[in-house]
C-alpha cells in the first residue's frame, strides 16, 4: 500500500471537459504513479451529493454555455456547502475556464443570471466584443514555491470575469487576454482555491504546477521538496513551445 493517496474529486467530468480537460487529471495521476503516491478519482455529476471530507483535490473543467446552465444550478443546489466546508478545511479546489466563472457569485448572459457557488468574489458578464482566444502566459507566486514562476496555456472565452475589491489574482499577464483583456491580471486565488481561464490542457504544459497541486492537496510536509524529481524533459518541451506561442522570451 502506499505511503500517501491524492484523492481526486472529478466534478461532471462527462459534461464539464471542453478542450480535453482530462488531460490535466491523466497527468495528476502518471506524476503520481511515478513517485509511488496513491491516486483515487471519483466522478460527482448531477445530483450527486459530495463529501466534502472524502477528497485531498476537487476538479472542475470548462464547457459549452448549456452544460453550463445544468451544472451551475446542480452546484448550487446540491454541492455548495460541501465545497465551501472543504475550503474551509483548507483542500484544494482547481477550476478550469467555466468551471473558473462557476467559482463566483453569477455569470450574467445577457438578461439571464447563472448562479454561482460564491467560493470567491469574482463576477462573469458576457459583454459586447470578441471572445478573448489564443495563447497565454501568465506570472504568478504561490506558498513553498521559490520566487515568480510561469504558467502557460491557452484561452478561449467570451465571458469577462471581475474580481472584487481584495481578491488576488491568480497572476499577472505576460501575454494574452487574462480575466477581462484590460485588467491585465489572470483567474484567481484564494488560499486553495484556484480558477483559471488557461487550457491547454494546463498541467501537462506546467509540470512544476501539477507537483504544486499534489504536494498541497496530499499535506506533504516538505511540499514540493518532498517530492522525487522526475524526467521532466517532455513536459519542460512542452511548456517552452507554449511561452514561444504565447510571445514570451526564453531566458
Amino acid at each position: 500500500m502506499p505511503e500517501r493517496t491524492l484523492r481526486v474529486c472529478a466534478l461532471y467530468p462527462e459534461i464539464m471537459n471542453i478542450y480535453a480537460d482530462r488531460g490535466n487529471l491523466l497527468l495528476l495521476e502518471r506524476r503520481c504513479a511515478w513517485r509511488g503516491i496513491g491516486f483515487e478519482v471519483a466522478a460527482v455529476s448531477l445530483g450527486d451529493a459530495l463529501d466534502a471530507e472524502a477528497h485531498d483535490l476537487f476538479y472542475l473543467g470548462g464547457g459549452q454555455d448549456r452544460d453550463q446552465r445544468l451544472c451551475a444550478f446542480d452546484l448550487v443546489e446540491h454541492k455548495r456547502d460541501a465545497l465551501h466546508a472543504a475550503a474551509g478545511a483548507g483542500r484544494v479546489l482547481l477550476a478550469v475556464c467555466g468551471g473558473y466563472q462557476l467559482l463566483g457569485h453569477a455569470y450574467a448572459l445577457g438578461d439571464e443570471e447563472i448562479p454561482g457557488v460564491g467560493l470567491v468574489d469574482v463576477r462573469t458578464v458576457r459583454e459586447d466584443g470578441p471572445r478573448l482566444i489564443g495563447n497565454a502566459a501568465i506570472e504568478l507566486e504561490l506558498p513553498g514555491v521559490d520566487g515568480p514562476r510561469v504558467l502557460a496555456g491557452f484561452e478561449n472565452h467570451g465571458g469577462r470575469t471581475h474580481l472584487g475589491d481584495g481578491e488576488q489574482p491568480l497572476g499577472r499577464v505576460l501575454s494574452g487576454h487574462g480575466n477581462t483583456g484590460s485588467s491585465g491580471f489572470e483567474g484567481v486565488r484564494r488560499g486553495t482555491v484556484i480558477g483559471t481561464y488557461l487550457h491547454g490542457p494546463l498541467l501537462p504544459k506546467n509540470a512544476w504546477f501539477a507537483d504544486w497541486l499534489i504536494a498541497t492537496a496530499t499535506g506533504l510536509p516538505g511540499g514540493l521538496e518532498s517530492l522525487a524529481p522526475l524526467d521532466d524533459a517532455f513536459e519542460d518541451a512542452a511548456h517552452r513551445s507554449a511561452r514561444r506561442a504565447a510571445g514570451i522570451q526564453m531566458a
